[in-house]
């Protein structure tokens, strides 16, 4: 009887209802995910090879591609390094409007981006209240695209690292300290080890939304052909004029390229914790 019940209970699967939920996952990323990206490149192999090669390498293209992945990279870059460090000041310290900052964070989550896009504008044209202050053009040039797309992606680096911050254990920073470790050392060999995971994964989430991004940047890049013009904006000019499968060449194109760079991020992430986790 015994051994019946524990063959019972080895039989119960950990989520009750696992087959079914399980349906409704597929179903609906099937649904939400798959068949949207599905349609993209089925127009795309509606255009002959030559035809298809030609719009993709076309020399406009390929500039809007360059300063697309440049400028989403870079920002990427930007935020990891000071998304880091205000997850580390919302975490480790207590000062008055702590919670007013830290709400802010998520501000450009809640904004529409073309307010966004607006805003920056406004701020930083020569005219601007910040951009008069410099000898240079920020507004209009690749330095305001990657000023847009920071402004953007920085809440994903930071929701990621603060609640690694938040569950480490001060123990290990106490024990690095007593065997005589400075700050700098207790951070670069206890801290930061924990942080990778969650600083790629921010990086990746920064990256994928600069490099799609559209409405903050539009406003304040200019749109000048081989100087300012993203590839979203080449995506929608050649969606009002009708070319559907141009469109939909330059989007493959994107998506392909996005797709090898993160999955690329998420090897590294996997093999960055499997490495400092010891297993």
């Amino acid at each position: 009887m015994t051994i019946m019940t524990e063959g019972k209970r080895k039989n119960k699967r950990t989520i009750p209802g696992f087959g079914l939920t399980m349906g409704f996952t597929l179903m609906y990323l099937t649904i939400i995910v798959l068949i949207p990206l599905s349609m993209v490149f089925l127009n795309t192999f509606s255009m002959g090879l030559p035809e298809f090669w030609s719009t993709i390498t076309e020399p406009r293209v390929i500039a809007s591609y360059k300063l697309s992945f440049m400028t989403a990279l870079t920002a990427a870059f930007v935020n990891a390094v000071f998304g880091v460090l205000i997850a580390w000041v919302l975490t480790r310290y207590s000062f008055p409007g702590k919670r007013i900052i830290d709400g802010l964070v998520d501000l450009p989550f809640a904004l529409p981006t073309a307010v966004a896009g607006i805003t920056l504008t406004t701020l930083y044209s020569p005219n601007g209240w910040i951009g008069q202050f410099f000898s240079f053009k920020i507004a209009f040039t690749p330095v305001g695209i990657i000023i847009a797309l920071i402004f953007i992606g920085l809440p994903f680096v930071v929701r990621m690292v603060q609640p690694v911050l938040e569950n480490i254990e001060k123990g290990m920073e106490e024990a690095s300290a007593s065997l005589g470790a400075n700050r700098m050392q207790t951070f670069i060999k206890i801290i930061f080890p924990e942080l990778i995971p969650a600083i790629l994964t921010g990086f990746a989430l920064s990256f994928a939304r600069a490099l799609g991004e559209y409405g903050s940047v539009v406003f304040i890049a200019g749109n000048m052909p081989f100087k300012t013009e993203i590839s979203p904006l080449i995506i929608m000019t050649k969606l009002e004029q009708y070319d559907y499968e141009g469109a939909t060449a330059v989007a493959a194109v994107m998506l392909v390229i996005t797709f090898l760079i993160l999955f690329t991020i998420n090897v590294l992430q996997w093999w960055t914790g499997k490495r400092y986790s010891g297993k």
